[in-house]
């Protein structure tokens, strides 16, 4: 493990390391569910703006929690900062998913909503970038490989997100599709659904799987320091 002062201040950072990997692995899926149920189905209606803004405050618990590691570092801390502060922009924007769902026809809503899933979209991207420079400062090459594999991975589908939403806008807006029969209608309407969420699991299950495997290797760290 890269040093630091004292060996007391190594555990105590490596712990908050570890801790702030568990939150945001949890997080993720989480928030996910709870802010499209929020948005699309009022699942936690009864529960208002908390459920949401819970959600998010845990994926930004965190980060901040990473940010106990390594603070001397450069270029760790700027792709920490820029996560921190896209976490802070969901949190904030949280509550419209509530308001959304019993004023759907509000622009302003609507417009909120939708910074929020790009912000959403941004901050997984970003997390990708913490964590290349996470596995390059710990000592595990099987990790660095892994992870320089995984990211590279995510970060090209998240990149060719905002192109295949374009060309879904402009097909649709153009009618470049040809006319479909009723019956088909609700395959292309799940279809046109289905697409993006699966755009989005792809990255998410292997930045959860980045996640696991890194704060494993944390774990494995500070009991073999112990020993």
């Amino acid at each position: 493990m890269p040093d630091s002062s004292t060996p007391t201040a190594l555990l105590h950072s490596l712990g908050r390391l570890a801790r702030g990997l568990s939150a945001l692995f949890w997080g993720l899926p989480l928030t996910l569910v709870v802010s499209v149920q929020t948005a699309a189905t009022g699942l936690f209606n009864g529960f208002g703006i908390l459920p949401p803004v819970l959600a998010n405050g845990l994926i930004l618990f965190g980060l901040l929690q990473l940010g106990a590691f390594q603070k001397q570092e450069r270029v760790w801390r700027q792709a920490l900062d820029r996560a921190q502060v896209l976490a802070i922009v969901n949190v904030g924007l949280a509550p419209f998913l509530y308001w959304f769902k019993r004023v759907p026809h509000q622009l302003h809503f609507q417009l909120a909503v939708a910074v929020m899933a790009v912000s959403g979209v941004l901050l997984l991207f970003q997390l990708n970038r913490v964590l290349q420079r996470l596995a390059a400062m710990l000592p595990d090459e099987t990790l660095r490989l892994d992870t320089r594999l995984f990211t590279t991975m995510n970060l090209a589908a998240l990149t060719a997100m905002p192109l295949i939403a374009v060309l879904s806008v402009l097909a649709f807006r153009f009618r470049w599709i040809p006319e479909i029969t009723l019956g088909a209608s609700a395959l292309v309407d799940f279809t046109v659904l289905a697409c993006p969420v699966l755009l989005v699991l792809f990255p998410l299950a292997l930045t959860m799987t980045l996640l696991w495997k890194t704060k494993e290797t944390i774990l494995a760290g500070i009991f073999a320091h112990g020993a």
